[in-house]
């Protein structure tokens, strides 16, 4: 995804464009006062005062109009340096210049301001020779921004945009952007009718519609049905736990930023739980276990909940609360390769059978020279590294090393999926821990008769269950794999006094098959009511007219083909309950 901030040139030019920007509302609005314009990683804003004018997008036009107007003119833009004192008094009419120049440190600060024709604002740059540079841009939204960002303040008019050398790169830039809009899953959400979101529920707080919770299910039968066919035992625990666990566990130490603050009942302090691991580690020491009970592999989509601030929250891909496909696997140091590779070949199986093809591996390894974040043992942190390259190698995986990215407690394999959009981020993870075993004091009898302590494998196939659904509509389009639809079959009775008797029956079969079906009987042409399943998504149209009726013959469009096919119910019906099983 681009990040202008780590280009060089682009930097410069969005920066100029922003000074750009600001010249043509100056020209507008007479009585603007500009705050910052800086460059952000997908173009530039500019922080604007407009007094009681309120900007929407029907005003970017006319602003757009006259910044090309302005760089047809081809103006030169002129650097000046200033000392404190002349840098206040030339901006004495300008209090957010001021504000800037009071905080300036002569010192260690160049005071710097550029000029292009009539137009002069403060900024240490630096600027594009010429104004003429800046004619492939476009404003992109607007929106409002307390001044310094504190709530207190007044509100500021915020106009984004971006700017690039050449106008095809512009072009594809924006082609890019509509893609997103089409495939972002807050959008998808809303118009398939999959979740929802509700301030007076609570922010980063999403709940699933019948549709979405459909999705849901069926993935968590998948994974869970997988999961069980490789000795899973799965478990239910609560989403919260005293603050002691967390302390023992060493979460409260490392992680306590990214927790809910604590609250007391009772004289016991509670915490919602951000993780479930010390829950497993204590279902591992409810009994004692021999050698012969391990590998233990305890599964659960668990509910976690994570402090996000309000501004990182999108949809259901960065939430509050949220379920983990989490599992925790207690083996012996000699079981350590075959159970990790298990895990990774569960990992590879899923992605196959989900058709999930553009991702890559990290290996994240502790920073030797990092003496607070990580668990003291270097013997410890070395077996465990040694142990994850070995069953890599052998499995042929090519995958990089990240120093410094492991979790406290051990090293971890991540797989990073690149998504249709936006960037990559990790979907699945295994990581090895000899340390929280230790810290619950945890163990089995060996062989020999002798306490040892078992290591653990945390691992999470789909990652959270929230996130996983969100990045499988934007791959997807909405467009689910018939196994995974809400709706997989949508009846369309061509006239109703004719043809609704039999569409009934043939509802009636199909549901009763638990293929999950529409019967569409509404007064409504029959183009209206196909382009709504297409819109819909619903991956299967089948039109019942005379003909079908005749010959017991189903005549089916697939979503988004313009191809009607035509064939004997039977044969249908096998075809859908064999794609659903086959999850093709």
């Amino acid at each position: 995804m681009l990040n202008i901030k780590e280009d060089a040139q682009l930097s410069i030019l969005n920066h100029s464009c922003a000074h750009l920007l600001a010249q043509a509302v100056k020209h507008i609005y007479p009585e603007a006062k500009f705050w910052v314009g800086p460059v952000i990683e997908d173009g530039f804003y500019y922080d604007i005062d407009l007094g009681n004018k309120t900007l929407t997008l029907d005003d970017l036009p006319a602003i757009e109009k006259e910044m090309k107007k302005l760089a047809k003119d081809g103006k030169r833009i002129i650097r000046q340096e200033l000392t404190k004192k002349e840098a206040l008094e030339k901006f004495k009419n300008d209090e957010y210049k001021i504000d800037l120049i009071t905080r300036m440190n002569e010192e260690d600060t160049v005071i710097s301001c550029y000029t292009q024709g009539d137009f002069t604002d403060l900024c240490r740059g630096p600027h594009v020779e010429s104004v003429k540079e800046l004619k492939n841009f476009k404003l992109l939204k607007v929106s409002g921004a307390y001044w310094k960002g504190d709530v207190n303040n007044k509100v500021l008019q915020r106009i984004y945009g971006i700017c690039f050398p050449t106008s095809e790169e512009l072009d594809s830039y924006l082609q890019e952007l509509e893609e997103a809009k089409q495939r972002d899953h807050r959008k998808l959400g809303s118009t398939l009718e999959i979740f929802m979101t509700n301030d007076l529920v609570g922010k980063g707080l999403p709940m699933y519609l019948p549709n979405g919770y459909i999705i849901w299910e069926e993935l968590e039968n998948y994974i869970k049905d997988k999961e069980k066919k490789l000795g899973y035992k799965h478990v239910l625990t609560p989403p919260l736990g005293n603050v002691e666990l967390y302390k023992k566990s060493g979460h409260w130490d490392h992680y306590q930023e990214n927790m809910f603050p604590k609250m007391e009942v009772e004289g016991e302090e509670f915490v919602l739980r951000p993780m479930n691991c010390p829950h497993h580690m204590m279902i591992y020491a409810n009994k004692i276990h021999s050698y012969r009970d391990l590998p233990i592999r305890i599964g659960e989509i668990a509910r976690d909940s994570r402090y996000e601030a309000s501004g990182a929250l999108k949809g259901i891909e960065r939430v509050r609360t949220f379920c983990q496909n989490d599992a925790h696997l207690f083996v012996t140091n000699e079981q350590i390769e075959s159970e990790f590779s298990s895990v990774v070949n569960l990992i590879l199986d899923v992605y196959k059978e989900l058709n999930i093809t553009n991702y890559r591996f990290e290996l994240s390894l502790r920073d030797p020279e990092d003496k607070v974040k990580y668990y003291p043992d270097d013997e410890m942190w070395n077996h465990a590294e040694d142990t994850l390259r070995k069953v890599l190698d052998n499995i042929g995986l090519e995958y990089v090393e990240k120093i410094g990215e492991a979790a406290f407690y051990g090293p971890k394999l991540d797989v990073q999926v690149k998504p249709a959009v936006g960037n990559e981020y990790t979907l699945s993870t295994c990581q090895l821990d000899f340390c929280l075993p230790m810290k619950f004091d945890l163990n089995y009898i060996d062989k020999d008769g002798t306490k040892k302590t078992p290591v653990v494998l945390h691992r999470a196939i789909f990652g959270s269950l929230d996130r996983f659904i969100a990045y499988y509509l934007e791959e997807t389009k909405g467009l689910l794999p018939l196994w995974l639809s809400p709706v997989q079959i949508n009846i369309i009775p061509v006239n109703n006094e004719y043809h609704l008797e039999y569409a009934e029956k043939l509802y009636q079969e199909l549901k009763d098959l638990n293929i999950r079906t529409n019967l569409d009987d509404r007064e409504e042409k029959l183009s209206y009511k196909m382009r709504e399943s297409v819109m819909k998504k619903i991956p299967y149209a089948i039109i019942i007219g005379n003909k079908e009726i005749e010959n017991n013959t189903i005549s089916y469009r697939k979503c988004q083909t313009e191809e009607t096919i035509t064939i004997q119910k039977e044969e249908f019906i096998n075809k859908i309950l064999d794609e659903i099983k086959n999850k093709n």
